[in-house]
């Protein structure tokens, strides 16, 4: 039978559709061609947009492409730290005259990755074609592009689920600090039937806006579905905000978490009597964590290794170990504590090869710790996506 080019089009299109979960290379680089040599390209560009196909993703390969006349387009992102990374070739190539760009990549198939497209070298937007996206905690929460390969998947617990009991959260509860000379301010979560229960294990988060907002931690949600399953504890969890009660824009974590005494002093002699006047917690160390990312993670392991007395878990999440190394002595010098620790890290221009190094240190101290590594970058989708098994890890029904 003779088709016409409409036609041909047409079978194309439904082509793609049958095969879009279960693609090969072949049909990859043909639907690359196409867009490239057909007559009917508009209809195909709309067929993959309108069916969510864009990137173009078949196992670990993958095509940026963009539309629009530029100069020049090209992708910034965790896979080339934002363009700090020059060793990875981010500039595309113009694979329609005049205005269908294209950059090819390989990731492992189970990678996440953020990223953005840069327009004639300055002007930096969403992939006008992908739905998908991460919030990052950029000017208080801002989006990404989000890449999810294949076999990358979200945590299902991530999902509010309205079968399970909701917690209580207290927001923005306002704190003079004597011992740090500010004001700030924290929130409080309570499990769900908290008026019935006591001695409830407790769990600090810096960066805790982050951590609450349902585009980056998402928090909240974790700590219902977790509890409501019975996958961990009933816990009660501070959630500290470091930016200015007065001045939203004035963020303190690059002072307060670079391994900061007065932080520690404010925590010991502040902030932990006063949550313990005020909520029914246990007051044993063993009870205590501390859970941050980046900055935070390395103030995780600060707290825990320098008052084991007053914090006896930590949850670790790609610490920025190389802003003050010294905490590697600091935790090397540590020899049989009684403490627990769930680390993790993110293998694409992440903190993988330093969370290693402290890896093999808790390894020779004989730590209990818990480790994984996931092909992403340094962005709350990682650690979102992993906050289940951090919290798990810390209060599991197996935790001590």
């Amino acid at each position: 039978m003779k088709m016409s080019r409409c036609g041909r089009a047409l079978f194309f299109l439904m082509w793609m559709g049958t095969a879009a979960h279960g693609q090969t290379y072949d049909d990859w680089r043909a639907t690359l061609h196409t867009l490239q040599t057909s007559s009917r390209y508009d209809s195909i560009w709309n067929g993959l947009k309108h069916q969510k196909r864009l990137p173009l993703i078949c196992e670990d390969s993958v095509a940026f492409l963009y539309r629009g006349e530029a100069r020049t387009v090209e992708w910034n992102g965790d896979f080339n730290q934002w363009g700090y990374n020059k060793n990875f070739n981010n500039k595309g190539v113009l694979l329609r005259a005049p205005d269908v760009w294209m950059l090819k990549a390989r990731f492992e198939p189970n990678a996440r990755i953020d990223y953005k497209i840069v327009v004639n070298g300055s002007q930096w937007i969403l992939d006008p074609t992908n739905t998908q996206q991460q919030w990052s905690g950029v000017a208080g929460g801002s989006p990404n592009s989000e890449l999810r390969m294949p076999r990358w998947r979200e945590d299902q617990l991530l999902r509010e689920n309205p079968a399970l009991p909701k917690g209580t959260l207290i927001e923005d509860i306002l704190f003079e600090s004597s011992r740090i000379g500010y004001q700030l301010t924290y929130s409080v979560y309570l499990p769900p039937a908290y008026e019935q229960l006591t001695d409830l294990p407790i769990v600090f988060f810096t960066d805790g806006y982050e951590y609450l907002h349902p585009r980056m931690g998402n928090a909240f949600t974790v700590l219902n579905n977790l509890i409501g399953s019975k996958l961990i504890r009933p816990v009660v969890a501070v959630f500290l905000d470091h930016r200015e009660p007065a001045n939203r824009a004035n963020n303190r974590r690059m002072d307060e978490l670079n391994m900061n005494p007065r932080y520690l002093a404010f925590f010991k002699e502040e902030l932990i009597p006063e949550i313990e006047r005020s909520y029914r917690v246990s007051h044993k160390p063993a009870d205590r964590a501390i859970v941050g990312t980046s900055m935070g993670g390395l103030s995780a392991a600060y707290f825990l290794f320098s008052a084991p007395d007053i914090f006896g878990k930590a949850g670790i999440q790609s610490p920025a170990f190389w802003k003050s190394p010294q905490v590697y002595t600091l935790c090397d010098q540590a020899k049989g504590l009684s403490i627990e620790i769930s680390m993790t890290a993110g293998t694409i221009h992440d903190t993988s090869e330093s969370t290693r190094r402290m890896r093999d240190i808790l390894e020779k101290n004989a730590c209990v710790y818990h480790y994984r590594e996931v092909p992403d970058g340094h962005s709350w989708g990682n650690w979102r996506n992993l906050l289940d098994e951090v919290l798990s890890d810390l209060f599991g029904s197996d935790a001590r």
